[in-house]
């Protein structure tokens, strides 16, 4: 009880700590960085804001990421695990991804050079251990593993274009996976303290990035929590060998449902949107106003009320997710038939309202 209490205390305290430090940093970028990360006006567009705005919430992240893998070895010096093969990937991951952020920031880097860096990310990440374990070919696991880590670093820099969005979603997926890991009690590794962290940078952020926003993550937040959210997604959803031990009728399909709604918002949007401008002749990779959370701004909804939406759709993802891992011991095919209604449903939520109201 002793130890847990002594846990309890150093992951509280550095939340909290950390929670203001993301809150400070992040109002001293917007008082003496005012011109810094903010792209020519016209690019405001895409960023939906009617104002060019600091784009360096991402920067924050980052040092308290960096933060949280030097603060292991100090609380928890005896454990022998604060640096392994995956975490030196991981960071190795993180920091190109940032880095490539900061550059498109600043120069607005071409596309197929940010592709050529998101598939070295995926690759460090694979090669480093973090790698999905769906299939009994290991060059088909590695595939997919690309893919996803590719795909979601797309998906949630896309997802940034309305105030607040990617941040709670942000927010969500990483308590999913901190839930993960209480249920297996695995609660004391590296990763915790590494999601506590991140989890504390964007809750302090989302003071500033809640509408109206003072301020944007930029790319330089959303391809690093893309790389980051993805990597936990492999971890703790894709692969989370510890359940299915634990609950030995787990297969590969629960965790696919899993997996798909705790990370469904970034599906649901980045494929609503490939669907929509394929339709429409046009590249994928340009921005626009056409995502679903612009249409419901065009349907009526302020951007506060979508964002409380999202907000609630997630967490009704947390719920049911939970519901999968934790109470449906029995996993059979009416499971699965269920929850694929559901995702359809909620596709279909989001997806109707861009065929009558996208530009």
């Amino acid at each position: 009880m002793e130890h847990r209490t002594y846990l309890l205390i150093i992951y509280a305290g550095f939340f909290i700590c950390t929670a203001v430090l993301s809150f400070l940093i992040n109002g001293l970028f917007l008082k003496f960085a005012s011109n810094l990360g903010i792209r020519n006006t016209s690019d405001t567009i895409i960023r939906w804001s009617a104002s060019a705005k600091p784009a360096l919430g991402g920067i924050s992240f980052y040092l308290i990421f960096l933060l949280s893998i030097a603060s292991y070895s100090i609380f928890f010096e005896n454990t022998g695990d604060s640096v392994n093969k995956q975490i030196l990937g991981l960071l190795a991951a993180c920091t190109l991804a940032f880095l490539l952020g900061l550059s498109d920031d600043a120069y607005n880097t071409k596309p197929i050079l940010k592709l050529i860096i998101q598939i070295c990310c995926g690759l460090i990440l694979i090669s480093t251990g973090t790698c999905m374990n769906l299939f009994s070919n290991t060059y088909l696991n590695a595939a997919f593993s690309l893919f996803w880590i590719v795909a979601m670093m797309n998906s949630i820099n896309m997802l940034d274009n309305m105030d607040g969005i990617t941040t709670l979603v942000s927010i969500t997926i990483i308590i999913s996976a901190l839930f993960i890991l209480y249920i297996n009690k695995n609660g004391h590794t590296i990763h915790t303290i590494i999601l506590i962290g991140v989890l504390s940078a964007l809750i302090g952020f989302l003071f500033y990035n809640w509408h109206p926003s003072k301020i944007f993550m930029g790319d330089t937040g959303s391809q690093f929590l893309g790389v980051f959210l993805a990597a936990i997604g492999i971890k703790y959803l894709w692969t989370a060998p510890d359940v299915t031990i634990i609950h030995g009728n787990i297969n590969q399909t629960k965790q696919f449902f899993v997996s798909v709604l705790t990370f469904a918002i970034p599906i649901i949007d980045t494929t609503t949107v490939v669907i929509n401008r394929l339709r429409r002749g046009k590249s994928p990779f340009i921005g626009g106003k056409d995502h679903t959370t612009h249409n419901f701004f065009f349907m009526g909804l302020t951007e506060k009320r979508i964002a409380l939406m999202y907000a609630a759709v997630c967490i009704t993802n947390m719920f049911l997710s939970y519901l999968i891992v934790v109470q449906i011991k029995q996993w059979g095919y009416i499971h699965v038939v269920l929850f694929s209604i559901y995702f359809l449903l909620l596709f279909y939520f989001f997806y109707a309202p861009t065929r009558r109201y996208s530009k």
